[in-house]
């Protein structure tokens, strides 16, 4: 009786516990500035300073690169405004060269100088301004010598190509105001109640009847009077 008792006990305790319900939470996710043509409130101002970096060598060396010829650069540093990225890390620039000079004779070095064109950010054609350039190493002090000694030697002297590797940093500003609507950050969805797992309700076994008591007679058969 006492285990069907404490079987019962736990039965009803489970049916009055409240139902636990699972809450899912959604972390916000991080809000991104659009660049748009009317101008705002927020703007990212012409002057910006902006890090770029070389996405290929540009050298003197075979006497290939010309006045126009189109380079790759890239940001090297996010741009962000209020706290919301405007041009993200990574995006394309495009610079232009503008002034060649191979290395030559009596000691002539290459020079290359280039300017800054503009960044694709967003969708959008963003101008920049700035400029780079390089020489190399100028063969004067040979061409000197070798006067000094033997002068037709000095022909036969040149200087060192200019060169800009891989990954050479490039100061680059901007040069228009850029307009930025800052998008609104998402309303994290209501958590969605998990439905609490059903618990199977134990059957209670019926007790077992109670076998009836056998009258027991406490008269001897023997002494019982018999009536004709």
């Amino acid at each position: 009786m006492k285990s069907v008792a404490s079987a019962l006990v736990g039965v009803i305790a489970c049916a009055c516990a409240p139902s636990v319900f699972a809450q899912a939470t959604i972390a916000p996710a991080t809000p991104v500035a659009t660049i748009v043509a009317t101008p705002g409130g927020n703007v990212l101002r012409a002057g910006t300073q902006i890090a770029l970096k070389t996405s290929e060598a540009i050298t003197t060396e075979g006497k290939k690169l010309r006045v126009g010829q189109r380079v790759q650069m890239e940001v090297a540093e996010a741009v962000t405004l209020n706290g919301q990225t405007v041009i993200p890390l990574g995006s394309p620039v495009v610079g232009e060269v503008t002034d060649v000079r191979n290395k030559g004779m009596w000691g002539k070095s290459g020079h290359i100088t280039g300017r800054v064109l503009y960044v694709r950010a967003n969708g959008n054609q963003i101008r920049l301004t700035g400029s780079f350039d390089d020489k190399g190493v100028t063969g004067t002090a040979g061409v000197v010598a070798a006067i000094a000694f033997v002068p037709v030697a000095g022909f036969f002297t040149t200087g060192t190509s200019a060169r800009i590797p891989l990954g050479a940093p490039v100061a680059a500003f901007l040069d228009e105001d850029v307009s930025v609507a800052f998008a609104a950050a998402p309303v994290a969805p209501a958590a969605t109640p998990v439905a609490a797992t059903a618990v199977a309700t134990p059957a209670i076994a019926p007790a077992a009847a109670t076998p009836a008591a056998t009258k027991t007679s406490l008269v001897d058969p023997s002494l019982e009077i018999k009536t004709n």
